[in-house]
């Protein structure tokens, strides 16, 4: 009996294996075994797309059950263990049999909460969770960052010895059902420190580029939805009433689409939010409250269910939407779907590279290759006319399929574009049509169509309907002659990229970042901050005011003065306070030891000429009042005519007395050293002076005592 039950074991093993080698979860998703849980979603969502109902193939319904049992099968850690061990797909193998369940023991309870109350306190504790979604730093740099300019992104950060992110598991595995797949889960430090936060567990919102720290101590769903509410931009989400739609409808010159959702909230939904902001360079969205008694003509004119969500988009016609849903919760892929298949208006601007991606893209294959039909014009109104001829045959065109789309540029605005396609036309005039196959990213094809008639002033005498109608049929017969495989179109160029005439100016560009660092600095700013910054603040301004008042003061004192006549009029109080001195100290017996200074800088003059030498000798050595080393003076050579003859019969090495004149020794300048022991001197009326030498007529004594010691000129008489 054993050995049957043995075999039939290993029978079994061996069918599992064999049909493991037929059923090969890794081959329907085109992964191998060592794909990661994020390949794995990947590799799903884009084998996905390929819906039953989009797809016409026989097998194609089959072929989708079994990418979705391969996902489900590789999503399952544990059945793919088991897979990647024994080759087993089937759930009911006894592999996969339930072990026996001790809960009834209470050997494991671990939850107060759960004895008491019973199962209704559950908590998830499934942390395999975070390793189904975790990411890296370069899957953030090279992905989640560029992507952020259309979707907003979620990280949450995790720690494996976190016991808080246990707890948070089930939290966030509703976020990610409601936001798949904006949630990502992330363990590196290096990121973590990049984005900002702070603690573990973190949840951080990733918007155009920008990481905003989620600072609420509760997880619950609402909550981090109204935190990423608050976080998208103002400008995707106008609201429009009964006076504003005509004006919402008819702004068609910034290249958009419109698109008006319709709800009974005054708030509007996450996804319609998201949805918005995806597309904002394509679509204008504006949204209407249907319980609002501002929107009640709004619901009339496009017979807008008012209990339903609705959306509508406009394309050029204001009068009738091109496309409509209304449902009571509108998928995600539903609206996306819708958006994208009416995303461009029926005669669109070439404004930017990415547009010209969308409606011409690079197709090599010839018989596969997709025409542009552009109109060359510029932002003029006298061009309307023949924008709006174009626009009409648009709309006629029985060829406006995927691969013939119609466009218009402005020269002026895209200059090296059309100036690269300047072959094949008969001139350099404006409202010309060329038609344009782009084999490549850089390299086109095209043809000019040179004899048609797109200007007002020369088609006065004909109606629109002929010039459209004439129009038409040129532009037709030379599409149906082009689309064939044998035809080929008659010149080629290289063209660079488009410019992006919506881009953000620089005065824009940096307004943007002030708002984001405002938003930082809110978001970031704690109560201890606050009051240092008020601190901060409140000092300043009593600094100011404490200034203010005693200027203030110092003015009313400088006017009482002038009204009592203290004070002259044109002369302030601190002018006449602070009045400038240089002090000439007269240098007399007692005073020759006790003058302060290195140099002292002496006048000689007597009773006669002092009163006009002083003043000038004063003016002249007022430039070097602040040098703490000079001090200034004045001596009567009638008081100290004995010195100073001993001072002239030491430096002229005479050994008996001296005849001297006291006249002439009148305007001699002295500078004596104590310390250094040595002095020069100067008198103007020497006659080395009016030579104009370069040198100082000096007599430099280096030694008082040693009158071999001196090196004199002959500046003085010895008279």
């Amino acid at each position: 009996m054993q050995i049957h039950v043995t075999f039939v074991i290993l029978q079994i093993l061996c069918i599992g294996r064999v049909l493991g080698e037929i059923y090969n979860p890794y081959k329907i998703l085109g992964l191998n075994k060592h794909a990661t849980s994020q390949e794995i979603r990947r590799a799903y969502k884009q084998l996905a797309k390929e819906h039953p109902d989009k797809n016409d193939h026989p097998q194609a319904e089959s072929n989708f059950i079994q990418i979705k049992q391969a996902f489900e099968l590789l999503s399952d850690n544990e059945r793919r263990h088991i897979y990647d061990q024994h080759g087993i797909v089937d759930e009911d193998s006894y592999l996969y049999k339930q072990r026996h369940d001790y809960s009834h023991y209470k050997r494991f309870s671990s939850d107060p909460l759960e004895e008491l109350f019973g199962k209704q306190f559950y908590f998830d504790y499934d942390v395999g969770f975070y390793h189904k979604l975790s990411i890296t730093t370069q899957y953030y740099e090279q992905t989640i960052t560029s992507k952020s300019k259309f979707a907003p992104y979620i990280i949450i950060f995790y720690n494996d010895w976190c016991f808080r992110c246990t707890r948070l598991v089930g939290a966030f595995k509703k976020l990610t059902e409601t936001l798949d797949p904006l949630v990502n889960v992330a363990l590196e430090q290096q990121l973590f420190r990049k984005t900002g936060a702070t603690d573990i567990p973190s949840l951080v919102l990733v918007l155009n580029g920008n990481c905003f720290v989620y600072r609420g101590s509760s997880y619950m769903l609402h909550k981090v939805i109204q935190f990423i509410r608050k976080k998208m931009p103002f400008s995707i989400t106008p609201k429009i009433q009964d006076d504003t739609i005509l004006g919402f409808l008819s702004g068609w010159v910034d290249n958009r689409i419109r698109g008006l959702v319709v709800e009974p909230r005054n708030q509007t939904r996450l996804r319609y939010l998201i949805a918005a902001y995806a597309f904002q360079h394509r679509v204008a969205f504006g949204f209407v409250n249907a319980n609002s008694n501002y929107c009640k003509q709004i619901l009339q004119r496009y017979q807008v269910h008012p209990h339903l969500d609705t959306l509508l988009l406009f394309n050029e016609d204001s009068e009738r939407p091109v496309a409509s849903v209304s449902m009571t919760n509108i998928p995600t892929e539903t609206l996306n779907n819708i958006i994208l298949s009416n995303q461009y208006l029926t005669l669109p601007r070439l404004s930017s590279q990415d547009i010209l991606e969308g409606l011409c893209p690079a197709e090599w294959n010839r018989p596969r290759k997709r025409l542009c039909i552009i109109l060359v014009t510029e932002n003029l109104k006298e061009h309307n006319f023949a924008r709006e001829a174009v626009r009409s045959i648009a709309r006629r065109s029985e060829y406006k399929t995927e691969r013939v789309r119609f466009a218009y540029i402005f020269k002026e605005k895209q200059t090296d574009f059309v100036n690269a396609l300047s072959r094949g036309s008969s001139d350099d005039k404006l409202l010309r049509i060329v038609i344009l196959w782009r084999r490549d990213t850089s390299r086109v094809k095209y043809e000019w169509i040179n004899d048609i008639i797109l200007d007002k002033k020369i088609a006065d005498n004909q109606s629109l309907d002929h010039v459209i109608n004439q129009t038409k049929y040129q532009i037709d017969n030379i599409i149906q002659k082009l689309l064939k495989t044998s035809e080929a179109l008659a010149y080629e160029a290289f063209i660079k990229n488009l410019l992006d005439e919506h881009a953000q100016d620089f005065i824009n560009k940096w307004i943007s970042k002030l708002f984001y660092l405002c938003d930082y600095i809110l978001d970031n700013i704690e109560e201890e901050h606050v009051l240092a910054t008020i601190s901060l603040l409140g000092t300043i301004v009593f600094m100011f005011a404490v200034g203010y008042a005693m200027v203030y003061l110092v003015k009313t004192e400088e006017e009482s003065l002038k009204a009592k006549g203290k004070l002259s009029s044109n002369v302030s109080l601190k002018q006449s306070r602070y009045i400038p001195e240089l002090k000439l100290h007269e240098l007399r017996a007692e005073k020759y030891n006790g003058m302060p200074g290195c140099r002292t800088i002496i006048l000689i003059t007597d009773l006669k000429t002092r009163p006009k030498l002083i003043p000038p000798f004063h003016k002249a050595v007022w430039p070097y009042r602040k040098t703490k080393t000079l001090i200034f003076g004045h001596v009567l050579i009638e008081k100290g005519f004995s010195w100073y003859s001993e001072l002239l019969r030491l430096s002229l090495c005479e050994s008996k007395n001296l005849q001297i004149n006291p006249r002439n020794c009148v305007g001699t300048v002295l500078a004596l050293n104590g310390h250094r022991k040595y002095f020069c001197m100067y008198h103007a009326k020497h006659p080395e002076s009016d030579r104009g030498t370069k040198y100082l007529p000096i007599v430099e004594i280096y030694s008082w005592n040693t009158s071999c010691a001196i090196q004199r000129n002959s500046v003085l008489n010895k008279t």
